[in-house]
């Protein structure tokens, strides 16, 4: 009958509740580990059984969440990039106009860890895997645009000014080509430097 609940149903839907929630840890852990590999073992050693070792889950379960190695590895890098702009925001509720070199400082901060690596292990595997290429330079694209709207958010860029837009652009250009050279060597000093000397150019040019 309508609207009434039987002992089954209720059952029913609390056995349906934790695998829901089991399902979405097994994805997290999916999407982490294939991260981790990407950026310790590059492409080449980063395979659906690789990474589903690495999460404690069978390959079954990778392929079920998962069916292609491009879905996962592209879902993995866009889940991290999506958790470090949430971490990024988080760290200026307010804003930080006032503080443009912990902007920067931040910014850089993204260009330099297990992220940034495993999403240039996947950009260099796009330029010779063909069925990779599109999804990642969508993938790229999208977040180049949000990390470039959380950056005018976080100075208080207008960008209706001109040359502002180029500005942010080239700050971002500036903090990704120091994660290129942190690959090799621990720049951290230089580093610093530069963060230094950007800040005081931006605010310049910002006001």
């Amino acid at each position: 009958m309508g609207g009434v609940t039987t002992v089954g149903d209720r059952a029913d839907r609390a056995d349906r509740v934790p695998k829901q929630d089991r399902s979405r840890a097994t994805r997290q852990r999916l999407l982490e580990a294939a991260v981790a590999c990407l950026a310790e073992h590059g492409w080449a050693g980063s395979t659906v059984s690789v990474v589903a070792e690495r999460a404690g889950v069978s390959r079954g379960a990778a392929q079920h969440h998962f069916p292609t190695r491009e879905d996962l590895f592209t879902a993995a890098v866009e889940y991290v990039a999506e958790e470090r702009s949430t971490a990024l925001r988080a760290l200026f509720p307010q804003g930080a106009a006032g503080d443009r070199r912990a902007v920067v400082s931040a910014l850089v901060d993204l260009y330099t860890g297990p992220l940034f690596r495993a999403a240039l292990h996947l950009w260099v595997a796009a330029s010779n895997e063909e069925p990779l290429r599109p999804r990642v330079t969508e993938l790229e694209a999208r977040v180049g645009r949000e990390t470039h709207r959380i950056a005018v958010d976080l100075l208080g860029a207008d960008e209706s000014r001109p040359g502002v837009r180029e500005t942010v652009q080239g700050l971002l250009d500036m903090a990704r080509g120091l994660g290129l050279a942190n690959l090799l060597t621990d720049d951290a000093a230089r580093r610093d430097r530069v963060v230094t000397q950007w800040a005081l150019l931006l605010d310049e040019t910002l006001g």
